[in-house]
């Protein structure tokens, strides 16, 4: 598999980053589409997104980039070859919420009720970016004779972007039907946040490429971390609209 697209003027043009890039404008189009059934302008939509999506990139480089210094602090100019792949999701959302949250302020657009429309958005764009792993052969499981098994440098191996791009589409269609049956804004998302977490602790058991914190797997740590998190805030939510009723 090459993972080069094709060249332009010189410059190669890799399919990882194709598939982030078509992940990222599903999920704004998706967005936008729901944001105008709520009622809401879509040039709403596209001033939160042309600031989170940049900061969300470059949250998900540097959280990557951390948890692997001992590669890159070695060659500082690796940092910047986003095309060779390398952006942990976790990272993104992050530092994507946060950026999302001072844009909404600035706006005095209602957060939480637009949090809760971008949920699936989100998931959508992670499930297509998914496949820039494919391109890349990168972020696989160990060997499996499984009819679904991929081939990587001679090795049938478990396909684990294919397995969380199912599961998130499936998180997907979930977020937007159980969105006409939330209690509280703020709900929809953190349930994005839960789900996302239990699928993602589960696929990165199989991955052969994990960021570790000494003996444990990074994302299963922060997983477990949002599954409780957000658990807590769903449950802080609808108690906190029950008292306004």
């Amino acid at each position: 598999m090459d993972p080069i697209a094709f060249t332009i003027f010189g410059v190669e043009v890799a399919w990882y980053g194709i598939a982030v890039a078509i992940g990222m404008l599903a999920g704004v189009w998706l967005t936008q589409k729901r944001a105008q059934g709520q009622g809401f302008h879509e040039d709403v939509i596209f001033d939160i997104a042309i600031w989170a999506i940049p900061f969300g990139v470059l949250g998900a480089r540097i959280y990557y980039v951390l948890f692997n210094w001992d590669y890159y602090g070695k060659d500082l100019m690796r940092i910047l070859q986003f095309r060779e792949g390398g952006l942990a999701i976790h990272g993104g959302i992050i530092v994507g919420f946060v950026v999302g949250y001072l844009v909404c302020e600035k706006k005095e657009i209602p957060f939480w009720k637009m949090a809760d429309i971008a949920a699936p958005g989100f998931i959508l764009g992670q499930a297509i970016g998914r496949w820039g792993n494919y391109f890349n052969q990168e972020a696989h499981g160990g060997p499996t004779n499984l009819p679904w098994a991929i081939m990587v440098k001679g090795e049938l191996v478990h396909p684990t972007f294919l397995y969380e791009s199912i599961w998130n589409l499936m998180v997907m269609f979930y977020l937007i039907r159980y969105s006409s049956k939330k209690k509280s804004d703020g709900e929809v998302f953190f349930l994005y946040l839960i789900l996302y977490s239990i699928g993602r602790f589960f696929i990165e058991g199989l991955r052969t490429d994990s960021l570790m914190i000494g003996p444990f797997r990074t994302a299963q740590l922060i997983s477990i971390l949002m599954i409780l998190g957000g658990i807590v805030a769903i449950k802080v939510m609808r108690r906190k609209n029950t008292f306004k009723k």
